[in-house]
């Protein structure tokens, strides 16, 4: 039998072949960066972690938000839960490398232009994030304005108000506070739709990621204390301001610092507002906030302070407690 010939191809009135018409490739859609990346750093607080990934899940607009968790070398139930919440990010660090840098790692992590640090204590309602966004970035071609960063109004279980909002602390003041006393508070007008405050600790507060960039991070060094202040204090000093917005709230479940009475921290808190000091103030004055520091833990005999004052160790990962 003889074999068949190829079907001659179509020809042009000028004798050029036609090839036949392609058929049009189908084109996978890019898929979306999310609106929002949560950061939440964690050391040991499972049971807080896991309620606070929970209610970040029942978000509103849940496809639009990134969940990341950096967990800090816990030693509880933490790390394993991605397992339970398999479409979070869980970043897990050999040691705790301190606040400032695990935000670092997680906010170049992050895949969106508006950051929520959010604590492990903080349980979000499902329409915080959202309206958050819609305060700091309304439409995402308008202008930026003057505002950095917004937070909501944090509320206890029995909704009083339960924000830990400070002015802009004073060096007596943060010689008060690097001993273990508190800052000063700030009295908020709750019949206003949104207020100006200074200095917000980053319990829940949403911030453009290029403002984070545009400051080269968080210092290095501040270990686990005093970002916040260092951030409030950047954020003033570029003219910009952070808003708290009343009607956009959260609740706060207050617990322990994890890391409290470990001598390690308590020289990480003396240490890093030396740090505040010296950036804002000038290499003296903290010189003279350190010197101050030592000459008091020597009058308790506290050499192992000393020998941790005066190395400048923090929690960064780099010492042992």
């Amino acid at each position: 039998m003889p074999l068949s010939r190829p079907a001659n191809p179509r020809v042009n009135p000028t004798g050029e072949s036609i090839e036949p018409a392609q058929k049009p490739q189908r084109v996978e859609p890019e898929p979306q960066a999310p609106r929002v990346s949560a950061i939440l750093v964690s050391y040991n607080q499972a049971a807080a972690l896991r309620r606070a990934v929970q209610a970040l899940e029942n978000s509103r607009d849940r496809d639009k938000l990134e969940i990341l968790v950096v967990d800090c070398g816990s030693r509880d139930e933490s790390t394993q839960l991605d397992t339970d919440f398999p479409a979070i990010n869980m970043l897990r660090l050999p040691h705790h490398l301190g606040a400032a840098r695990a935000m670092n790692i997680a906010t170049r992590t992050a895949k969106a232009e508006l950051l929520f640090y959010v604590s492990p204590n903080v349980e979000v309602a499902p329409e915080t994030v959202t309206a958050l966004a819609d305060h700091l970035q309304p439409d995402p071609d308008a202008a930026e304005t003057d505002v950095a960063a917004v937070l909501p109004l944090l509320v206890d279980a029995e909704g009083h108000p339960a924000s830990r909002i400070h002015p802009i602390p004073t060096r007596a003041e943060l010689q008060e506070a690097a001993r273990g006393g508190a800052l000063p508070s700030t009295e908020l007008d709750l019949a206003q739709e949104s207020i100006a405050v200074a200095y917000p600790e980053l319990d829940a507060i949403l911030i453009r990621k290029h403002f984070v960039r545009s400051m080269n991070y968080f210092d290095p060094r501040f270990g686990h204390y005093w970002a916040d202040a260092d951030l409030a204090m950047q954020i003033r000093r570029a003219g910009k301001q952070i808003r708290l917005y009343p009607g956009v709230r959260a609740i706060y479940h207050p617990a322990p610092d994890p890391v409290e009475g470990d001598s390690l921290a308590k020289a990480d808190r003396v240490n890093g507002a030396a740090a505040l000091v010296g950036k804002y103030e000038g290499g003296m004055a903290s010189f003279s906030f350190k010197l101050g520091a030592v000459l008091s833990a020597l009058a308790r005999f506290d050499l192992g302070m000393v020998g941790k004052l005066t190395g400048g160790q923090k929690l960064d990962g780099s010492q042992a407690a």
